[in-house]
């Protein structure tokens, strides 16, 4: 499964994709950050500055500060694969977040998506 055009391919143009969803389905740009701020351990202003310079996927995820540490309770079903049994990591960690926005758009509250 791996995607070299997608690990080279720029977050902060995925970014939006990823608010737009959320706030379609009534969530808001903030819990999106929060989501992303939890995964990675980015703060706030992490996040922009790696926005802001236009990060690829791969650059996103070798510069993040610390994976959280309950990554392993992430598990389901997204782009039609099981998240836990990608074998890529780095395809694993973008999975990982899009699985987040998934749950976030369809309604999953906030401590359930953060595994608290």
């Amino acid at each position: 499964m791996q995607n070299p055009k997608l690990f080279k391919s720029s977050f902060a143009g995925v970014y939006p994709h990823y608010v737009n969803k959320a706030e379609r389905k009534g969530r808001t740009k903030e819990e999106v950050d929060a989501i992303i701020c939890w995964l990675t351990g980015y703060s706030q202003q992490e996040l922009q500055r790696q926005i802001d310079d236009n990060a690829s996927f791969e650059a996103f995820f070798d510069r993040a500060p610390q994976l959280n540490p309950n990554i392993s309770k992430i598990t389901g079903v997204i782009c039609g694969y099981r998240v836990e049994d990608i074998e890529d990591p780095l395809m694993q960690k973008i999975r990982y977040m899009d699985k987040l926005i998934d749950e976030l758009a369809k309604g999953k509250k906030m401590e359930k998506i953060l595994r608290n």
